[in-house]
């Protein structure tokens, strides 16, 4: 199947996907601010770099989007077009993602990813009990964690 856009257009519209301050990374850093919470953005010493950093608490915050992270979710759809591309890609993006977290863990930070889905989509959570159970997260120091947009299994 081919693209329902030029090769220019698509190209426009891909340049203006961001990695950083995407919105739900806003919504997550406004809610923390407002809470009193305080954090460092896309440290360039750690692993990634992660989107939000609190260096009190040791922890870190991933804010990954579901196409680009490979989740399985009700967002992530395989491209028919360019597939070998496409896979490459986030098959690449998925393992860059096992290896950071893995080096952050071993230096002693604590890890909580937040997936698009959780923020959008048919299965997203309410927001009030989204924002809670990442402070929950914070200040009881638990473990590393992910929030999803659908039930743990």
């Amino acid at each position: 199947m081919s693209d329902v856009f030029d090769k220019k257009t698509r190209s426009r519209n891909m340049s203006h996907i961001r990695g950083k301050d995407t919105k739900p990374e806003l919504i997550i850093r406004k809610a923390l601010h407002k809470r009193g919470f305080r954090y460092r953005l896309h440290r360039k010493d750690l692993p990634g770099k992660p989107d939000i950093v609190l260096p009190k608490y040791n922890a870190v915050i991933l804010v990954n989007g579901c196409f680009w992270h490979g989740h399985e979710c009700h967002l992530f759809k395989w491209p028919k077009s360019h597939r070998g591309f496409w896979e490459n890609k986030i098959l690449q993006n998925i393992n860059r993602d096992k290896k950071n977290k893995l080096k952050l863990e071993e230096l002693g930070w604590r890890i909580l990813t937040v997936w698009e889905c959780s923020m959008k989509g048919k299965d997203r959570l309410n927001k009030e009990e989204f924002i809670e159970s990442i402070f929950n997260w914070i200040i009881k120091l638990r473990e590393s964690e992910e929030i999803t947009g659908y039930p743990s299994k």
